[in-house]
């Protein structure tokens, strides 16, 4: 194991990664940006290290100020957690060349499984579905014309480099699809430094579905059952849970068996997700593999048991996995919902400041990874993440009535947030139902403002 690591990356998931070391034993430091000078982790860490302006292109992604931080700090290994450089390949690359362990996947896996569409090229050789679209990379707009017109719309445009939801858009016809190929590519080359663009078969209506696995170096790969993401917003994910309330275990077993086998074709160590579409009739198909730990990793780790950032240091620094398929257990139902500073009322709009007032749920089978706190001035930089509260309980039932309670006793005042929002989804017809899809989100709130339209006629 490692004696002394560098953590990569800031919030919740730094605080997370510092909890996990330290019950390994292994010593932590700790990089922040200026903004980040009172954030509470920076009290768990062993040591702490200033890498630079609040700006994530001048602190959390400046490669140089990281390294040259490691070097002098002397650690053995840099966790990028999720979000910043945790897939930048380039960055793994130099990493290895100074002579730092990365903990994540090789530079060169990074790489191809990056790049989205040899990563569906990838799945194909694997035996892996894949959504009917383009053979590769599309050359211009007329051949996305093509290829559209062979497959039949609805279709979906995507950037090859893209992710959170950016160089994506959906095209209906002809027309939405001339001035959807050249929106995406155009926020492609500027959000990726890439505007190459694929085509794919739009699926209507599909449950978001995922695949946590686990692989070390010596070749051992399992499946830590799936989570149902379908609860997001513009390709956001706000709810998920585990397991899926339309994932059978046999149905299970397959999704499972098929990114084991997509992971074994890349040669995959380390944590990772294999990302699913799931239509009404139980087909599912590939989307992408994100080559890091997840946001959500939190509710495999709820219903499994297995500490997933403990295991990426263990694999990282060569541990062979110490169980086999047959030994993963899925036990009750677990939800995660992200609190994010946002007004839901207001398109989502951030909402940075002070929180004046905080006060933690508890209680069974509640978990709150959060680094916030009463007097925290949330910075206008970064991703508006409060942190993640999680229930776990025997069924969805109850996992539901526990995380609703938990949600009436979280206050955070000052910045508006999206607790409001996660009780009204967590108490709707179809979500209670279990029949909620990726479109849930956009028709509850177009429900809500009809209501609105309405009730301002009639007064």
């Amino acid at each position: 194991m490692f004696q002394r690591v560098l953590v990569a990356n800031r919030g919740e998931i730094a605080q997370r990664i510092i909890r996990a070391c330290r019950e390994l034993g292994v010593e932590t430091v700790a990089v922040y940006s200026e903004a980040d000078k009172n954030a509470l982790y920076l009290e768990q860490a062993d040591e702490t290290i200033c890498i630079g302006p609040g700006p994530g292109a001048l602190s959390y992604l400046n490669i140089p100020s990281i390294i040259s931080a490691a070097e002098i700090a002397d650690v053995d290994a840099i966790v990028p957690g999720y979000g910043f450089l945790a897939e930048n390949a380039h960055f793994a690359e130099v990493c290895r060349s100074c002579n730092i362990h990365f903990v994540g996947p090789d530079p060169e896996t990074i790489a191809t499984l990056g790049h989205k569409a040899r990563a569906r090229d990838m799945a194909v050789r694997a035996g892996v579905p894949v959504v009917p679209g383009s053979d590769g990379l599309l050359r211009d707009e007329s051949h996305a014309f093509e290829v559209a017109r062979q497959i039949g719309y609805p279709v979906m445009i995507k950037a090859s480099a893209g992710g959170g939801g950016r160089g994506m858009r959906i095209a209906r016809n002809d027309p939405s699809l001339a001035s959807g190929f050249h929106q995406a590519r155009s926020e492609a080359e500027n959000a990726f430094g890439d505007g190459s663009m694929y085509l794919e078969k739009f699926v209507e209506n599909p449950r978001h579905v995922e695949i946590q696995i686990l692989g070390d170096k010596e070749g051992n790969i399992v499946h830590l059952g799936e989570r149902d993401c379908s609860v997001q917003r513009r390709h956001q994910k706000v709810i998920e849970e585990s397991p899926s309330p339309s994932v059978t275990p046999e149905l299970r077993q397959r999704m499972g068996e098929k990114a084991v086998a997509i992971a074994r074709e890349a040669g995959y160590h380390n944590a990772g997700t294999v990302e699913f579409l799931l239509d009404k009739d139980d087909n599912f198909y590939f989307i992408e593999v994100n080559a890091r730990i997840q946001v959500e990793h939190t509710v495999t780790e709820m219903v499994t048991g297995i500490d997933l950032i403990q295991w990426q240091l263990r694999t990282a620094a060569g541990e062979p996995l110490d169980f086999k398929q047959d030994d993963v257990e899925i036990r009750g139902h677990a939800i995660e919902c992200r609190i994010n500073a946002e007004d839901p009322d207001r398109d989502f709009q951030p909402s940075p400041g002070r929180i004046e007032r905080f006060v933690a749920p508890g209680g069974p089978g509640i978990r709150l990874d959060s680094h916030a706190y009463q007097g925290y001035v949330i910075p206008p930089y970064y991703d508006s993440m409060i942190g993640k509260l999680l229930a776990h309980r025997p069924t969805r039932g109850e996992a539901v009535r526990t995380m609703l309670r938990a949600l009436d006793e979280f206050v955070i005042e000052g910045p508006r947030t999206t607790i409001k929002l996660q009780r009204e989804i967590l108490q709707h017809p179809e979500f209670l139902a279990g029949d909620h899809d990726t479109g849930f989100l956009d028709r509850y709130y177009q429900g809500a403002a009809a209501s609105v339209r309405s009730k301002k006629k009639q007064s």
